[in-house]
């Protein structure tokens, strides 16, 4: 598929969210949309498969029938093979395409409550299953019998059925193995409705520009990751992010952990339809620092946690092996550091780890400056700390920073200070990264050279002298000379600019006299 074809069809996907939402807000409509979308996917998915292990006997699947002792054995190997190979099983009379076509219909076209039964019939097909946590209740939230669908049952019916037959008419070219347009625009979507979702975006999408950056920083080296590790994974994509820069199929494992219940089951179908098998996905649905579901070591951590959320800070933290050596726990007020430091407990000693934060977790004092200065001096983990410019995440404006862990460093000696907060394009509602605003930031860090106002290599020294403050202009000067203003040259311009008064004043003069007016004065 083309990029031309590609923008077509993320444009053609977006319009009918856009059309079909009504009164809606954006990040309810999100729940239906993208979970139809992920449906008629799994639709197109089962079909191709069984249509592919049925090709030696020359059967075609939808001509499968129920109730034929032929047709029942026939399905029932199908479902298992499908079982074990995707993770769940669908009946040709339960295809996506199928139910469109009855809904496209003039007259009895009422489709809502076999299409409520058909998505709880995917959850059940998996129970027993490896694949049955990965698939439970993985469309809770298409609650078809929510009066925000319509004030009738007439209307929700409708609706839906609109729903199904515009995207019944698109093509997602799933025969396509080498192509992730589906995926593609299934993250399109997302940030879409990120876009339109305000400050709750946060909960969910990181812009792809930052989520670049990280991805490219902690796979620098890499060709090949055995485990990538989010523990507020969100939506999923800055997962998929980390393994778009090394080749989905060269990662061996994802795990996450999201708090909410919407966004992990958002991340879950994000997953499945990017082609990761249920297999290869570890995610979980908690929270992250009260109740962690992880205990693995691995290669690349990442994570874009709730900026300065609140948290127990409970006493009991001070024995758990997450926090228990740097003597002082994360204030209540301000999680940052909990997850940082929970991170840090799950990064491997080869790993690199990035995590996006608040300018404020730079400096501020108290526990986490304690836990600053345990980081830098006696654990030596802190790699490099990159400013990004303010306003480029859905829902706050304040500026934010990556910091970059390594446990074991290729220059202990230094930190490396990147100041990327003056480098963007700047948008009505949002600041973007432009590809080059990337590029220099991943250049710069994998180069890990100084740069006049932008870059500077700082040695721990230097920081110490600091008091472990890292804010980033005491080390990245990014003031500029004003230019020197020739006095002589402008007392010049102003004595030609007075001549040149003079004389119109004297014109100005002439006219009124000659028209007999008094001239101004």
């Amino acid at each position: 598929m083309t990029d031309a074809q590609k923008r077509e069809l993320e444009k053609a996907l977006w319009g009918i969210a856009n059309d079909l939402r009504g009164k809606m807000d954006a990040d309810e409509f999100r729940d239906y949309i993208l979970g139809f979308i992920f449906f008629k996917y799994l639709s197109e998915r089962i079909h191709l498969y069984a249509n592919e292990i049925l090709k030696p006997d020359h059967i075609e699947f939808t001509d499968l029938r129920e109730g034929s002792q032929e047709g029942d054995e026939v399905l029932d190997a199908v479902r298992a093979e499908a079982v074990d190979e995707l993770g769940y099983f669908l009946k040709p009379a339960e295809l996506f395409a199928s139910i469109a076509e009855r809904g496209g219909r003039k007259g009895d076209n009422f489709i809502l409550d076999d299409l409520t039964r058909i998505l709880e019939n995917i959850q059940k097909s998996t129970m027993g299953a490896a694949s049955e946590e990965d698939f439970n209740h993985l469309f809770e939230d298409m609650d078809l019998g929510s009066t925000k669908l319509g004030r009738t049952v007439s209307d929700r019916n409708d609706l839906v059925a609109k729903i199904l037959t515009r995207l019944n008419g698109l093509d997602f070219r799933l025969r396509d193995v080498n192509s992730d347009v589906l995926g593609d625009a299934y993250e399109y979507l997302i940030g879409k409705f990120a876009s339109g979702a305000g400050k709750k975006a946060g909960e969910f999408y990181t812009p792809q520009e930052v989520s670049t950056i990280v991805a490219r920083i902690v796979t620098t080296g890499r060709d090949r990751l055995q485990h990538v590790y989010d523990p507020t994974c969100g939506s999923g994509s800055l997962l998929l992010r980390v393994a778009r820069e090394v080749g989905m199929r060269n990662v061996g494992q994802f795990h996450g952990q999201e708090l909410n219940r919407t966004t992990f089951n958002l991340a879950r179908m994000n997953m499945i339809l990017h082609g990761v098998s249920y297999r290869k996905f570890n995610l979980k649905q908690e929270d992250t620092l009260e109740r962690p579901q992880h205990d693995g070591k691995y290669e690349a951590v990442v994570a874009n946690p709730p900026f300065s959320a609140n948290w127990s800070s409970n006493p009991h933290f001070t024995t758990d092996d997450r926090f228990s050596t740097y003597g002082r726990l994360p204030p209540a007020s301000k999680a940052d550091f909990a997850f940082v430091l929970h991170m840090i407990h799950h990064l491997a000693d080869n790993g690199t780890m990035a995590v996006i934060l608040p300018h404020g977790a730079l400096f501020r004092g108290g526990a986490e400056g304690e836990i600053r200065k345990i980081l830098i001096t006696e654990r030596n983990y802190l790699d490099a700390v990159i400013g990004l410019p303010p306003n480029i995440f859905y829902g706050t404006g304040i500026p934010t920073c990556i910091l970059v862990f390594k446990k074991c460093r290729e220059d202990p000696g230094n930190i490396l200070f990147i100041d990327a907060s003056a480098h963007f394009e700047r948008g009505k509602n949002q600041n973007k990264l432009s590809d080059e605003d990337i590029r220099r930031v991943v250049d710069t860090y994998r180069a890990r050279v100084s740069s006049e106002r932008y870059a500077r290599l700082a040695p721990i020294s230097l920081i110490e002298e600091n008091d472990f403050n890292l804010n980033i202009p005491r080390y990245v000067d990014t003031f500029e000379d004003e230019a020197l203003v020739d006095l002589d040259a402008v007392l010049a311009e102003l004595k030609e600019i007075d001549g040149s008064l003079k004389d119109a004043d004297e014109a100005i003069a002439s006219y009124c006299k000659e028209l007999g007016l008094e001239a101004p004065v």
